[in-house]
């Protein structure tokens, strides 16, 4: 069962209906962790050189733009183009959720606006997505490398509003990491937890989501149909 903490079905403050959902990408819409793995120790290796590559440490900042966890744990700039590089390679093999295709056909079936805010670069996020065949979904796909500050400032919660032409209170933030519940807060946007990637709950919960969800298709009865006109 969903584990709502402050979020009510169907509405928003005041009554205003929802009409979008912003969506992260790794973790939520995405599975990309193994390839993540992969790549970031492929790059330490390039880089940094032999001994084991601070994975762990690197997954406590998902959600956040590369370079700025580079900057947090003190590891070299340097490491953000064979990691990139290696990211492209290994993308076949990143798959997508279970329950997330259909989610977003029902969700564009009740008339909502749909987009990503991705700490990924806007070419990359949208690159994947298209060989997953999800591109056309979304309305709009942001990367971290489009706006001023990535997260956990609003920016690119902000600029996804914008581009949708919806107020926050319109509107649900659904992300995986502490930096997407910050995010999203610091925007005025209701934020949504999804714990079904391999990630540390009581982490995310601590954040004080909105709203926190075991499986995608949790999210529709908090997302009725938005009405014509």
């Amino acid at each position: 069962m969903p584990d709502i903490v402050r979020l009510r079905p169907g509405t928003t403050v005041a009554g205003t209906v929802r009409k979008a959902v912003i969506f992260d990408l790794d973790g939520v819409v995405v599975d990309s962790f193994a390839v993540m793995r992969e790549a970031f120790a492929i790059a330490y290796a390039e880089v940094v050189g032999e001994g084991p590559a601070p994975f762990n440490e690197y997954e406590k900042h998902l959600g956040r733009y590369f370079p700025d966890i580079m900057r947090i744990m003190g590891l070299p700039m340097a490491m953000e183009a064979p990691f990139v590089r290696e990211s492209y390679r290994l993308a076949p093999q990143v798959r997508v959720f279970d329950g997330v295709r259909e989610l977003l056909t029902d969700l564009r079936e009740r008339g909502y606006r749909l987009a990503v805010a991705t700490g990924k670069s806007g070419p990359r996020a949208r690159s994947l997505l298209d060989e997953l065949g999800l591109l056309d979904r979304f309305d709009h796909v942001i990367g971290s490398d489009e706006v001023s500050r990535p997260k956990p400032a609003p920016d690119i919660m902000l600029r996804a509003l914008q581009l949708m032409g919806v107020q926050p209170e319109e509107a649900l933030v659904i992300g995986d990491a502490v930096s997407d519940i910050r995010s999203a807060r610091a925007a005025g946007v209701p934020a949504v937890g999804a714990t079904w990637a391999d990630i540390d709950e009581a982490v995310l919960r601590a954040a004080r989501p909105d709203l926190l969800l075991r499986h995608p298709d949790e999210l529709l009865p908090h997302c009725p149909p938005v009405p014509a006109g």
